[in-house]
């Protein structure tokens, strides 16, 4: 980078990096810190990774600021504009960028999410988010060669009524997991309008879920990719 010392090898030094550097950063494009875990020459990470930190909309504002970029019209707009947007944000970094998409195979961001202390799954085994609940979604991760710890939160389903595990009409989704071909079936019906307009009813009834400014016009943009 211009204007910065190299070293004797004429390698740039890696400067340390922070969650509030990354924090900064993410918020420019409206995406948020959604939780992150440390590692140590852990196989499916690139070489040297010490630090994976997992990002994803930040509403207010996350939607109206996708749909006023160039990718928007474009096939795959979100995801284009997620491997710009979170790959510029490697290259200031000196980090790697992963993403949900792309596969197969496909990196297993489940399981990492799982590892961050923010994340876990919930009674209809979604994962739920202790600030988005089971509106939480990814766009991308940053794998790191610094260690950059995210602090962890308290899970939302314990002490919840978890309202989750009734909310599906038909059922599709429960306790038991889910049920893909039912959840079509109902969304081809008009009862199924509500879900296709606003999002999953089950996604929705959580507590905390209710407590995020999702708009139901980006939950109804998934809903209409996922059931076509």
């Amino acid at each position: 980078m211009a204007g910065r010392e190299t070293g004797e090898t004429g390698v740039e030094p890696v400067a340390a990096v922070s969650l509030t550097q990354i924090e900064a950063l993410a918020a420019r494009h409206f995406l948020a810190v959604l939780g992150g875990f440390v590692c140590d020459g852990e196989a499916g990470l690139p070489a040297g990774t010490r630090s994976v930190i997992l990002l994803g909309p930040q509403e207010p504002g996350y939607w109206a600021h996708v749909k006023a970029q160039p990718e928007w019209g474009g096939a795959d707009p979100i995801d284009r504009w997620s491997r710009r947007v979170i790959g510029g944000m490697a290259c200031e970094l000196g980090a790697k960028a992963l993403f949900p998409f792309g596969g197969p195979p496909y990196q297993p961001f489940y399981q990492w999410a799982l590892r961050t202390g923010r994340v876990w799954e919930s009674p209809v085994k979604l994962l739920v988010h202790d600030g988005q609940g089971l509106l939480v979604s990814f766009r991308g991760a940053l794998a790191l060669r610094e260690l950059v710890e995210v602090p962890g939160a308290v899970r939302p389903c314990d002490g919840c009524t978890q309202p989750c595990l009734s909310a599906c009409p038909v059922r599709a989704l429960g306790s038991e997991g889910y049920n893909v071909a039912a959840c079509h079936d109902f969304l081809a019906q008009p009862a199924g309008a509500d879900c296709m307009n606003s999002g999953c009813g089950v996604r929705r009834a959580c507590p905390v879920s209710q407590g995020y400014a999702r708009l139901a016009e980006h939950s109804a943009y998934h809903m209409g990719m996922f059931h076509k």
